[in-house]
C-alpha cells in the first residue's frame, strides 16, 4: 500500500478555508502584531479589515513569521494522523521567514519533509499547493509533486497597484529610492513579483490607468492557455469587482467556465500593502492543453 502525503502551506497562499479543507491541505497560520497585541491570521484572528482600519489610524502594525515548534507541531500532528511524507510549500524567502521556520522545524519531524520556496507572494503559492495535491492525488511522488508546484508558481505573473509605497517601505519590502520614487508628482505604482521580490514594473499618473494597464498585462500574460485567476483588494472593493469582471469577459476562453476569485487580501500582506491595493494573479494550468 502506497504511502499517504500531505501538503501544507500558510495563510498568505490565500486558499479559500472551503478549498484547503476539501483538498486536505493544512494552513499555518502567520502572525499580524497590531499595536501590542498578537494575531494569528485567518478567521478569529487577525482580519483585513482590522488591519486596513489600524493602518489608516496609524498604529503600529507588523507581520511575523510562524516559529519552528509550532509547524513541527504541524508536521507531528500530520504524521500521527497517518501521514507518511509532508509537502510543505510556502511564500517566497525574500519576504519572509516562513521557508526558514519550515526547514528548522523538517529537522524535527517524525516523517521525511519536503520544503518548497514558492518564490511567490499570495494566490501563486495557493496555486502551486493545489498542483502539488493534484499530482499526489494521481499517484506522484512527493519529489514530482514538489518540481509542478515550483513550475506552476514560476509560470504564474502576480501584478498589483497600490495607492502609496510607503506600507512596503515602512516594512523593508521594497527600497527607499523606490518609495521617493513613487511619491514624486503622485505617480501611481505598478508593481509585480519576479523570482520572489517585490519589483517596479511601471509608473502611471492615475489609479484608473494603473489597473487598466494591470488589465492588459494580465491579459497578455495568459495568451492562449487555460489558467486560473484571482483579484483580491484591502479595502478597495468597487475597483477589485470591477477589474474581476473585465477579466472573466475577456479571459472567458482562458477560464473554461472556472469561476475568478475575487476577495479581500489577507491581513499578513494587508499589513505591507496598505489600504487601495488591487492585485491579480493569472497561473496557467498544467497540461490541459498548454505548452
Amino acid at each position: 500500500m502506497p504511502g499517504t502525503a500531505v501538503v501544507v502551506t500558510d495563510s498568505t497562499a490565500s486558499l479559500p478555508p472551503e478549498v484547503a479543507e476539501q483538498r486536505g491541505i493544512l494552513v499555518v497560520p502567520l502572525q499580524v502584531v497590531i499595536g501590542a497585541t498578537v494575531y494569528d491570521e485567518g478567521p478569529g484572528g487577525a482580519t483585513p479589515e482590522m488591519v486596513a482600519e489600524a493602518l489608516k489610524e496609524f498604529r503600529p502594525v507588523s507581520t511575523s513569521r510562524p516559529a519552528p515548534a509550532y509547524l513541527a507541531e504541524v508536521y507531528a500532528n500530520a504524521a500521527a494522523d497517518g501521514a507518511t511524507e509532508i509537502l510543505s510549500i510556502h511564500l517566497s524567502a525574500e519576504m519572509s521567514g516562513t521557508h526558514e521556520s519550515a526547514l528548522l522545524a523538517a529537522r524535527e519531524a517524525p516523517v521525511p519533509v519536503s520544503v518548497v520556496d514558492s518564490r511567490q507572494v499570495g494566490v501563486a503559492t495557493g496555486y502551486a499547493a493545489l498542483t502539488a495535491v493534484d499530482v499526489l492525488d494521481a499517484g506522484g511522488s512527493v519529489a514530482e509533486a514538489a518540481e509542478a508546484a515550483r513550475a506552476r508558481a514560476a509560470a504564474a505573473t502576480a501584478l498589483f497597484y497600490v495607492d502609496t509605497l510607503e506600507y512596503l517601505r515602512r516594512g523593508g519590502r521594497i527600497g527607499a529610492a523606490a518609495a521617493l520614487l513613487g511619491g514624486a508628482l503622485s505617480v501611481k505604482p505598478l508593481l509585480r513579483i519576479d523570482d520572489g521580490r517585490v519589483v517596479n514594473l511601471d509608473r502611471v499618473r492615475t489609479s484608473a490607468r494603473a489597473l487598466s494597464r494591470m488589465e492588459d498585462l494580465i491579459v497578455e500574460a495568459a495568451g492562449d492557455q487555460q489558467v486560473d485567476l484571482c483579484v483580491s483588494h484591502l479595502a478597495n472593493p468597487d475597483r477589485a469587482g470591477e477589474l474581476a469582471g473585465r477579466l472573466g469577459v475577456r479571459l472567458a476562453a482562458n477560464l473554461g467556465g472556472r469561476e475568478v476569485w475575487c476577495g479581500e487580501l489577507g491581513a499578513v500582506l494587508g499589513a505591507h500593502v496598505g489600504p487601495g491595493m488591487v492585485a491579480a494573479c493569472v497561473a496557467p494550468r498544467p497540461g490541459a492543453g498548454n505548452g
